[in-house]
């Protein structure tokens, strides 16, 4: 739980600012969290329930006083190739195996030689989660039909070669004025988060001057559920630990150097010094819980992190909040939103704005 030492001397306008920040944070996460999931080839709430349990639990459990933890980039190839392998069903089993690795790398205090990890290790492997996400979401930018999944980069571009006849100039319209908005914003409005404006801008052209003519997070996933999934425990059996156990010793490798490298981040904006140890058992048992309802893989997310820093995080405190508004947005709004039906290309445009 959350020490009182990270706490001390806490005060009222600590909290404003940290209402702020997790505020802000809590908004960028929403369109985050949906176009991540979707490019992991799950549904779009999943990515919505990672981000609150997720959110709550790091901040609440881990060693960081500002990680923001989350569905992000870097999971996308994995989980996409779980899904299309073993289903969505095994891939909660497979995180949920996850987390009890990271957590056990924690317990044995393995999380110091995250230092020892070269640095050109980590830029080539950012680099092609880039080309990954940008191989899988470049199909919803022109509105691409008919199209087979692949996982391999290589068919996925023949597949977009193949039937690039097909190409929707309202979708591309639409990402255009999107991507325009994500890149520009932050230059000429850097206190508005980039990918939220695009969203509602493009989104509200879209249902305006062109109903019906491009594809949706609605038309094409159906209606978003306005209520947290029940807790429901999967059924674990020694063959299917054997048979995932590859896939969840890649997730857990990943969920624990990326959540590392992120609160390393953190440390050099802020001057503080992150529990490294205390973070890996926080990331392992928040992978033991979200599956418990639903959730993929989380992680700390980079980008979201350095956003509750850059607007005056100063606790934990602000990734709760943070969780707190994806729920509130989850329970209270989505039926106000279901009209727009936000546009399902939406995904590749949030990887544009970071993990």
């Amino acid at each position: 739980m959350m020490s009182s030492s990270r706490l001390e001397g806490y005060n009222l306008g600590h909290f404003q600012k940290d209402l702020v920040a997790g505020v802000v944070v809590g908004i960028v996460a929403i369109p985050l969290a949906m176009a991540f999931a979707i490019a992991s080839g799950v549904r779009p709430e999943y990515g919505l329930y990672t981000s609150i349990i997720a959110g709550i639990m790091v901040s609440l459990f881990g060693g960081s006083k500002y990680q923001i933890a989350g569905p992000t980039g870097a999971f996308v190839p994995v989980l996409l190739g779980v899904v299309m392998q073993y289903g969505y069903e095994k891939l909660l089993i497979a995180g949920f195996l996850a987390g009890i690795m990271i957590f056990l790398l924690g317990v044995f205090k393995l999380g110091r030689f995250i230092k020892f990890i070269p640095r050109p290790v980590t830029i080539g492997f950012t680099a092609g989660i880039a080309v990954i996400i940008f191989s899988g979401q470049i199909a919803n930018f022109f509105g691409l039909s008919n199209l087979k999944k692949e996982e391999a980069f290589l068919l996925n571009m023949k597949e977009i070669l193949l039937n690039f006849n097909t190409v929707n100039i309202y979708s591309v319209l639409v990402a255009i004025i999107s991507l325009t908005l994500v890149i520009l914003t932050p230059k000429y409005l850097p206190k508005i988060p980039g990918a939220l404006l695009g969203l509602i801008v493009s989104t509200l052209v879209a249902s305006l001057f062109f109903p019906g003519q491009v594809a949706t997070i609605g038309s094409a996933y159906g209606a978003i559920p306005n209520a947290l999934p029940h807790f429901q425990f999967p059924h674990i059996t020694g063959g299917l630990v054997i048979e995932l156990l590859p896939a969840a010793l890649v997730i857990a490798m990943l969920g624990g150097i990326e959540s590392l490298l992120s609160a390393v981040v953190a440390d050099g904006m802020t001057n503080s010094k992150h529990n490294s140890n205390k973070e890996l058992m926080g990331q392992g048992l928040t992978n033991m819980i979200t599956p418990l309802f639903g959730g993929i893989p989380a992680t700390g997310a980079i980008a979201r992190t350095a956003t509750n820093i850059k607007n005056g995080a100063v606790s934990p405190i602000s990734g709760v909040i943070h969780g707190l508004v994806v729920l509130l947005v989850l329970v209270s709004l989505a039926l106000m939103l279901r009209p727009f039906l936000w546009p399902a290309w939406h995904p590749f445009l949030c990887s544009l704005h970071g993990t």
